[in-house]
């Protein structure tokens, strides 16, 4: 039984890179041997650093399991100015950076981790009461330096990995967000330029409707509607500059009385 969940286990989290002779022959084989090695590691029970539990004599595995699934999806630029300078920097173990896809400006897609494995592209990141975003998304970076449009391409790329994931993993539309929702104080990407009302149409993420006919409540209160879309309120300016930068493809501070009908707006679908 132990062999044939060992087994098991390896399909699932195997993702079949060509191993041809090229220029990441030796990168897809350390990926390989590391994915073996969890998959051996996973197989293991009771688990080593059991830190002296009085586990029973026989062990029972439970017939009952799945591999953790993502319920996130973060969005990111590359800051780099090529796809080869960007899949050069999450091949050298040294960075500690990875996404699960590159989406280049032509429209080619590297998928260069199984969705079912945790990436290193948040980093210390917060959204609604969920910390740690790394091991519950999926991350793609978008072949952009982060002062430039999204080339057509790519984002008819984005549209159909972002159909594929939604269907696979039953992501609630509200959790297609941006690194910059997630980690404000540090981070602006997908730059203003990013369309995301054109993802929200498709169905990735919430969109506002003309703010000219909204009436704000006497009451309301915009750094509660905030934390109600999602924000981190540890730092509020920063928090209304991600904002910003999201719905309105603004980077300047503060908000006047037709951007908090919008946040008004965006809390309600939130909530």
């Amino acid at each position: 039984m132990k062999r044939q969940i060992f087994l098991t286990l390896y399909v699932v989290l195997f993702t079949f890179f060509s191993c041809t002779p090229g220029q990441y022959a030796a990168t897809n084989k350390v990926y390989k041997q590391q994915v073996k090695n969890y998959a051996k590691m996973l197989a293991e029970y009771p688990v080593k650093d059991s830190a002296g539990l009085n586990y029973a004599t026989d062990w029972v595995g439970t017939t009952n399991l799945s591999m953790r699934r993502p319920n996130f999806v973060i969005i990111h630029h590359t800051a780099q100015n090529s796809c080869e300078q960007t899949l050069q920097t999450f091949t050298l173990a040294r960075t500690q950076v990875s996404s699960h896809y590159v989406i280049c400006r032509d429209g080619t897609v590297y998928h260069m981790l199984n969705d079912l494995l945790r990436g290193h592209h948040a980093g210390v990141s917060k959204w609604g009461n969920t910390t740690d975003l790394n091991s519950s998304s999926i991350g793609i970076e978008l072949d952009n330096n982060g002062f430039e449009p999204f080339a057509e391409a790519q984002m008819n790329s984005l549209l159909t990995l972002l159909d594929r994931l939604k269907k696979a993993y039953s992501i609630p539309s509200s959790n297609f967000i941006g690194h910059g929702d997630i980690a404000p104080t540090r981070k602006n990407d997908p730059n203003w330029r990013f369309p995301w009302k054109l993802l929200s149409e498709k169905g990735f993420g919430h969109w506002f409707d003309d703010p000219a006919n909204v009436s704000l409540p006497a009451n309301f209160n915009h750094l509660t509607a905030l934390r109600i879309v999602g924000y981190d309120m540890k730092d509020t300016n920063a928090a209304i500059v991600g904002f910003k930068r999201h719905w309105l493809q603004d980077t300047t501070r503060g908000l006047n009385d037709q951007q908090l009908k919008v946040l008004y707006q965006l809390s309600k679908k939130y909530q």
